[in-house]
């Protein structure tokens, strides 16, 4: 049984299966409460069902892991070898999924350093391959966190989405900023700010919102070595030409993921959301 630091991230790090796999990276899922159903991310709900489901305007709501989840997930990374481990999760401003983890940490058998990443979707994820090199390099638990937060401290992250509302039902974003989109009939764009979602610009139409944020993304990436992702919901023709276009324009660019966003963050953001994260090596 070999001996090292073990990287625990959550679900809404949309990170490639084989990522995971590679890395010995280990998510804990978050809960999607559809109706009076309480499904795992990931595992028990579909983005295809999610997009549906709010399409039809049923009731959809999200919660964090429960610290007994963590424990059992700590537990587990223990008993595989571990004799460390490093928790990265989404920005503490958006769930309660950093404390939960700080809880179970608190009764783990090893040590383990909980960060909140201040990040979300591949932002996070990026976090999560930065530490899981550092510790396969035979790096400890402070320099694996250093290397995630390293990486965090660099990343941006921008988001288009058809409509802000569901953002303000879920409490993502205050009720006068949603209120003065609608109002204009304009098409938001959205940044990760300081782990808090907020609004960037406004846009008239969403071709050229789209076209925006792909200027956003070449600006930040710049020149230097830089990994991209490409997110959407119910929207893979969008996200798939973005990414082209970003391919042959980043000239820096080492690797490009394109993936769906998951349930969790879908349920607050909504179908037709596109979005790119930019997080230089």
């Amino acid at each position: 049984m070999s001996r090292h630091v073990a990287i625990v991230t959550d679900s809404t790090a949309y990170l490639p299966q084989p990522a995971m796999e590679r890395h010995g990276i280990t998510a804990v899922p978050l809960t999607v409460v559809l109706g009076d159903q309480a499904l795992e991310e990931g595992t028990e709900i579909s983005t295809r069902s999610l997009a549906q489901a709010l399409q039809k305007r049923r009731p959809v709501t999200t919660s964090r892991p429960g610290t007994e989840v963590f424990a059992e997930t700590y537990r587990r990374v223990v008993e595989s070898g571990a004799t460390g481990i490093v928790s990265l999760h989404l920005s503490a401003e958006l769930s309660g999924t950093y404390d939960a983890a700080v809880v179970a940490a608190r009764q783990a058998p090893v040590p383990v350093r909980v960060v909140d990443t201040g990040m979300v979707a591949m932002a996070l994820g990026f976090c999560a391959l930065a530490a899981a090199e550092t510790a396969q390099a035979g790096g400890t638990v402070d320099e694996a966190v250093a290397a995630a937060e390293k990486r965090a401290s660099g990343t941006s992250a921008y988001f288009y989405v058809d409509t802000l509302d569901y953002l303000r039902r879920g409490g993502r974003i205050g009720a006068a900023q949603a209120l003065l989109g609608s109002a204009l009939a304009v098409k938001p764009l959205l940044q990760l700010d300081e782990g808090r979602i907020d609004l960037l610009e406004k846009v008239r139409t969403a071709s050229k919102a789209i076209a925006r944020l792909e200027e956003l993304a070449v600006e930040r990436a710049g020149a230097a070595p830089v990994d991209l992702a490409v997110h959407h919901l119910a929207a893979p023709e969008r996200a798939e030409a973005l990414a082209e276009r970003l391919r042959e324009r980043v000239g820096g660019l080492a690797e490009l993921h394109v993936s769906e966003v998951g349930a969790v963050i879908g349920a607050h953001t909504g179908p037709g959301l596109l979005g790119v994260v930019v997080s230089p090596r």
